[in-house]
């Protein structure tokens, strides 16, 4: 992505507070977690839906409302709220509500912002581990408070990805990726299924290489294309388009980006 200018950059009290109300939602969530009588609707499209889901987003849009209220925002479980400032929040109270139902700790708490030069804020909350990750265009991006950066390995055949499925990948593309051998070991890279919102966390914390992650929604991803890029990594849609929107998207180190982009698609 285009490197922001001095005047681009956020306001540092924006972030810090945009990482309290993500924060603070998430820890809302837990209310809710592991709770074994936990009701879970389904919505129109199936997939899961929860109180703990609802009363984070709300939560959040009051929040919201009460600071910015010119600002527009779009969440997941409630409609659009128009706005008059050229500025628009995006929420996800909890990105993989399917593992938060069945008590598995790796979902997280989005909050975004998109301003007039594109994507501004990014916030990824963990509360099931007091984890985050912040990032403000210009500010760098931060992992419980210290600075963090994505990793430094340069080989695709050895790096770790990420991805919240193979079920959702285009037939041979698993197949393509995993053809890629190293010439010593003749293993090809290491896919784990650490999904959602976490395996961005894992980009921009250096912990695995990439992630793959087709099929989003605008909430699922408007976060981490501030979040990548300041931890020092790449974010595309597999098509190489940045336009912050849905659609098929790929996160990595930076080194193996284009590389792992053309086998996604066509090898």
């Amino acid at each position: 992505m285009t490197e922001p200018s001095s005047a681009d950059a956020v306001a540092a009290d924006l972030l810090d507070e945009a990482v309290e109300l993500a924060r603070e939602a998430g820890r809302l969530t837990l209310r809710w977690f592991s709770d074994h009588e936990l009701s879970v609707l389904r919505k129109d499209d199936g997939s899961p839906v929860t109180e703990a889901d609802k009363a984070a987003e709300a939560f959040l849009r009051e929040a919201l409302a009460q600071r910015f209220p010119d600002d527009a925002v779009i969440g997941e479980e409630y409609p659009e709220e128009q706005g008059t400032s050229g500025r628009t929040w995006v929420i996800d109270p909890i990105d993989g509500t399917r593992s938060f139902v069945r008590g598995v700790p790796l979902y997280t708490t989005l909050l975004a912002l998109i301003d007039q030069h594109g994507p501004a804020i990014g916030v990824a909350a963990v509360p099931g581990l007091d984890e985050a990750v912040w990032a403000g265009r210009g500010l760098g991006c931060h992992h419980n408070g210290r600075r963090c950066q994505v990793s430094t390995q340069t080989e695709l055949s050895r790096s770790y990805l990420s991805t919240s499925g193979t079920e959702w990948w285009p037939e041979g593309a698993f197949d393509r990726v995993r053809r890629t051998r190293d010439r010593e070991s003749r293993t090809g890279p290491r896919v784990r299924t650490w999904g959602d919102g976490y395996g961005y966390v894992l980009v921009a914390t250096g912990r695995v290489d990439a992630m793959i992650d087709p099929g989003l929604n605008l909430w699922d991803i408007a976060p981490m294309l501030v979040i990548i890029p300041e931890a020092g990594g790449q974010i595309t849609q597999w098509n190489g388009t940045e336009t912050p929107s849905a659609g098929d998207w790929l996160a990595t180190n930076g080194h193996f980006h284009e590389e792992l982009r053309v086998l996604l698609n066509n090898g």
